[in-house]
């Protein structure tokens, strides 16, 4: 069923046996003041090792990044540690795995970072609340990052890249999508700069190619991939014009040669992003010739589709893979998708329940002489 699904797919370096790909998914179980992965989450990944390619949660990339409970980090050698008894796992299941790097600009709450602001674009704040390890609090205005500031977070970019090969990844993804630091940069809603990061497409993306570049520098290009939501307002960051912002936005990752490029476009039921916006996805693969991965609000069904019709290369599931750890052999197989329980406490709250105790299905009987 659905076979183009289990056809193997290259991304640059990267040689997946499938195209059911394991999206990042925050889960919040590093829970230790060092923020170091946990023996839990070494099970939680090498259970869904079958992916063709796992994403990593999200991981702060400094301590000034880093702003939600739990949350994993790697630029320690601690956490450096921790990660490699995860991707140690993950190959020994024959599977492949690459780490998400993630600042979170202005979403990172001051009580992270000792009373200080956090960091962002241009001095604004973000809407909303902030989850805190003293519950939600409103989240405070950010400081605008001078220029000469702005190549050190590149040069955290370029350490935090550094650790994950140490940590044995197969490769890395720039978080660049959600409301997050690089989005906040590329997004005419966030960049209300007047200097050479801010005004045009072309300057706008001029931090998104810069730390790119840093990363292509550790890993070469065909291991490095990126992920943009190019799908209207997500989390108080938005753009008069997306077309044009992330159409040149797919400009720099196709010349640097990316491997892959990640998009999130929600469908009727999205959670990050609003679903009555046009998708920019058809612009970005006439621009972009790398592996196409697209996410979000998939069936089996609707990823074979978009692969066999070119839309994408792969298609790659969230929320899914949380209930479901032997996702590919369930859609192989045709069998039914366990659903997610206790949502969303199960989805961030430590511990096991909800994580590591889906069950995948019993083997099949072998078949008769």
């Amino acid at each position: 069923m659905h076979d183009i699904l289990f056809t193997p797919v290259r991304c640059g370096a990267l040689e997946a046996r499938n195209r059911i790909f394991m999206a990042p998914l925050t889960r919040g179980r590093a829970d230790n003041p060092e923020q170091v992965p946990t023996p839990l989450m070494v099970e939680y990944y090498r259970q869904r090792a079958s992916a063709g390619l796992i994403i990593s949660e999200a991981t702060g990339i400094s301590r000034e990044g880093s702003g939600w409970p739990n949350a994993p980090g790697i630029w320690s050698e601690a956490q450096v540690s921790g990660w490699r008894q995860v991707t140690d796992a993950v190959h020994a299941e024959g599977g492949l795995i690459v780490m998400q790097l993630w600042h979170m600009g202005r979403l990172v709450h001051p009580d992270f970072l000792d009373g200080a602001p956090p960091v962002s674009a241009s001095a604004t704040c973000a809407p909303g609340h902030a989850h805190t390890h003293g519950g939600r609090k409103d989240y405070q205005p950010a400081r605008a990052l001078p220029e000469d500031e702005i190549a050190r977070v590149v040069a955290d970019y370029r350490h935090a890249a550094a650790n994950a090969k140490e940590a044995g990844f197969d490769g890395v993804q720039l978080h660049g999508a959600n409301g997050y630091l690089v989005d906040q940069f590329l997004r005419d809603g966030t960049n209300q700069r007047t200097d050479r990061y801010g005004g045009s497409p072309a300057n706008r993306t001029r931090f998104l190619r810069e730390v790119l570049e840093a990363l292509v520098e550790v890993w070469g290009a065909d291991r490095v991939g990126v992920r943009l939501s190019p799908n209207g307002e997500t989390q108080g960051c938005d753009d008069s014009n997306p077309a044009a912002t992330f159409g040149e936005a797919a400009r720099v990752i196709d010349a640097l040669g990316i491997a892959f490029l990640e998009l999130r476009e929600p469908g009727p039921d999205g959670t990050f992003g609003r679903t009555d916006v046009p998708r920019q996805s058809p612009l970005i693969r006439s621009l972009y010739k790398g592996c196409l991965v697209l996410n979000s609000d998939y069936d089996a069904a609707r990823a074979a589709a978009d692969i066999d019709a070119g839309r994408c290369d792969a298609v790659a599931f969230g929320r899914p893979f949380i209930s479901n750890p032997d996702l590919p052999e369930r859609i192989r197989r045709g069998a039914p998708w366990a659903e997610n329980r206790n949502v969303p406490q199960s989805w961030y709250f430590p511990g096991a329940e909800g994580y590591t105790d889906y069950p995948a299905l019993e083997a099949e009987p072998e078949p008769a002489a």
